[in-house]
């Protein structure tokens, strides 16, 4: 007798999940409250929680309690810069208080992490600013739960001339950045954004139409 597919998937599930309650409850609580508590991570389902678990109570104490040590000092040490954001165990951060960065160029970004990517490429010289989010509607994110006050103050007391905005190109990161040109449009400054379009080494067959589309948009001659 031939099943049809989705119940065979269902089946399986039924199974695998059924395999995993079997093998919660052959554990011992402690190690279950340690899945349970890695499965919170981002980018972490029950299966990589699980599997980091079941390593960490067989590996060698004195290296699971450095680990342990280095989670706490992290947390306890590092927090937002109170300029622009950025994660920093100073304050302000070496990136706001470095002399040789250009003060009138700032640049900025959803999360502080995306402050780590721009700053691998080595090309940006300009300092930051960190939003802590995108605007939402849908999900109750407004205007005045984001930085953007922080923002406005900053241009009252720093020489900023130009402000990169380095949003996703998303529904929310579109929305926000036009929010952000319109906002400062007649202030003296500069509002631009990161080009979009195709990645290097990549082919046109690798690429959406929105990437294409946007890419064929922001054309420039060659020089």
């Amino acid at each position: 007798m031939l099943y049809p597919f989705f119940s065979c998937s269902t089946l399986l599930a039924d199974i695998l999940e059924a395999l995993a309650n079997s093998l919660m409850a052959s554990l011992p609580d402690p190690v279950n409250r340690l899945i349970a508590a890695l499965s919170y991570l981002p980018g972490l389902g029950p299966r990589s929680a699980e599997r980091i678990a079941l390593y960490l109570v067989q590996a060698d104490l004195d290296s699971v309690k450095e680990l342990a040590v280095a989670l706490v000092a992290a947390c306890e040490r590092v927090a937002p810069c109170t300029n622009c954001g950025a994660l920093t165990e100073q304050q302000p951060c070496g990136i706001c208080g470095d002399a040789k960065r250009d003060a009138s160029l700032v640049c900025v970004v959803e999360r502080a992490v995306d402050i780590v990517n721009i700053e691998k490429s080595g090309a940006y010289r300009g300092r930051y600013h960190v939003l802590g989010g995108k605007i939402s509607p849908l999900n109750g994110i407004g205007p005045e739960d984001l930085r953007i006050g922080e923002l406005q103050a900053r241009l009252a007391r720093e020489p900023i001339r130009e402000i990169i905005i380095a949003l996703p190109s998303d529904v929310e990161g579109d929305a926000t950045s036009f929010y952000l040109a319109k906002l400062f449009t007649g202030k003296g400054i500069t509002t631009s954004r990161l080009a979009h379009g195709l990645p290097v080494g990549s082919g046109l067959e690798f690429a959406d139409s929105l990437t294409l589309g946007r890419a064929i948009e922001g054309r420039r001659p060659i020089e």
